[in-house]
């Protein structure tokens, strides 16, 4: 169901549509979710921590592949928004064949350098083997897990953040049947839980395009919309290059604490992995509440209608720090028994390490919700510049802190890069989007305010 985002209160309007794009994000986190929840408590604390040192690099490129893809659609919002049905179905038909091109080249060289990856990431030799039979075969799925995000992103444009969602509650259930019969069954071991996860994606992916054929005229694009356009090619290019990198950010941070937390051993990186599984929840919750903001700020600047997109930011703004109060007291309250989830009989130091980085981290999520209500709104309006720069910062804060502050206090001192990149970018963040509402202003002839 299309949804005009540019009529009606803001905040309501936002809560409409964020809630699906938040719920979406979950489900997706939710396939390696259950592969670490099934590969912990069926074949053991070694094999969980295989999993989630290829799954912090795999997280790399599913948030890159969210981040271009989202940058694609800010062009279908803005045109959607001012009412240009032609240019809508003229940038969807180029950012089908951008991500064809590009989930055509990562599938390429993660497959190749997937072992290479692995070692950068200082992953013990004891699960070595493991970790790259999960990766390889999550690779081989890239072009699944591009498509899909591509095409949901473009429903969301439109004002349908529902329809996605429902396609990810059922390939996440099928996630689930498959990993225990590939596993229980099959005996594929971890490799099996990464083909549940790729066979599951496809089938989202599938069905989804089918419905959006069938119920959005707007996807069902004609064979002249189709020829070279090399003016919008690079255009969509230069959002969603930026947008797939500022996304993924965070990952390539998080690729540098799993590296420095391998270096203590296993042990340190089972507990590391239990913990970061939930911290994925937060860290996608506010993606996604990222993507509504985006895609809001997206229609309502192509309909010229600035003053909703200063109470809409705030208002996004509000709720995400609301929802990020209630992740802190939800994983507080149940920290203890979090662990236990992924691993059936944990060590007193898996649990102790989890616990440390729930402690640490887990208090400024409101900030990591500061960050991408802002960074998104100003990339809504068009601007990659400013966002791009302060996710640099991020990145510079998170590599420097895991691997200074981890040198001074251990594994505590990993832990606090998180918010120390957090707090670096929205200090970076908050003047360039204020500036860039003015300048938005004054192209406009509007009032930013």
């Amino acid at each position: 169901m299309k949804q005009d985002l540019t009529t009606g209160t803001p905040w309501k309007v936002l809560l409409a549509y964020s809630l699906p794009v938040v719920g979406g994000n979950i489900f997706q986190l939710f396939y390696t979710l259950a592969d670490s929840v099934i590969v912990g408590q069926t074949l053991g604390a070694q094999a969980l921590a295989a999993v989630g040192t290829s799954g912090v690099i795999s997280y790399f490129f599913l948030c890159f592949i969210q981040g271009c893809t989202s940058g694609f659609s800010i062009l279908i919002g803005q045109a959607f928004g001012a009412h240009e049905q032609e240019t809508v179905k003229r940038n969807i038909a180029a950012s089908f064949v951008l991500s064809a091109i590009l989930s055509l080249c990562i599938t390429v060289a993660t497959c190749a350098f997937c072992s290479s990856l692995l070692r950068l990431m200082n992953t013990p030799q004891d699960i070595f083997q493991e970790a790259y039979d999960y990766l390889f075969v999550i690779f081989l799925g890239t072009g699944a897990t591009m498509f899909y995000n591509m095409i949901a992103n473009m429903l969301r444009a439109l004002g349908d953040s529902r329809t996605p969602l429902y396609f990810l509650v059922f390939s996440s259930l099928l996630n689930i049947i498959l990993d225990l019969v590939f596993i229980l069954v099959f005996g594929w071991g971890v490799a099996g839980a990464a083909w549940a996860t790729i066979l599951s994606q496809l089938f989202a992916t599938i069905l989804c395009y089918a419905y959006s054929l069938r119920n959005f005229p707007e996807m069902r694009v004609e064979a002249s919309f189709w020829k070279w356009d090399g003016h919008r090619y690079w255009t969509l290019f230069k959002l969603g290059f930026p947008m797939g990198f500022q996304l993924s950010i965070m990952s390539i941070g998080q690729m540098a604490m799993q590296a420095a937390v391998n270096l203590l051993g296993t042990t340190a990186a089972t507990g590391y992995t239990a913990a970061n599984k939930v911290n994925q929840i937060a860290v996608l919750v506010n993606n996604g509440i990222g993507v509504a903001i985006s895609g809001y700020v997206a229609q309502n600047y192509g309909a010229k209608r600035l003053d909703r997109v200063k109470r809409g930011v705030w208002a996004c703004f509000l709720m995400a720090v609301v929802a990020n109060l209630a992740i802190v007291g939800f994983i507080f309250v149940l920290q203890d028994q979090i662990v236990t989830i992924f691993i059936s009989d944990p060590t007193t130091e898996i649990v102790g390490y989890a616990k440390d980085f729930f402690r640490i981290v887990v208090p400024f999520y409101a900030m990591l919700g500061g960050l991408q209500t802002f960074r998104s709104a100003t990339q809504g309006l068009g601007s990659v510049a400013g966002p791009f720069v302060s996710s640099v910062v991020q990145l510079a804060a998170r590599i420097v802190g895991s691997f200074l502050l981890g040198a001074i206090w251990g594994y505590r001192g990993i832990c606090f890069a998180s918010p120390m990149a957090w707090i670096s970018a929205v200090v970076v963040l908050v003047p360039i989007y204020l500036t860039t509402m003015k300048r938005a202003g004054r192209e406009l002839g509007a009032t930013a305010g």
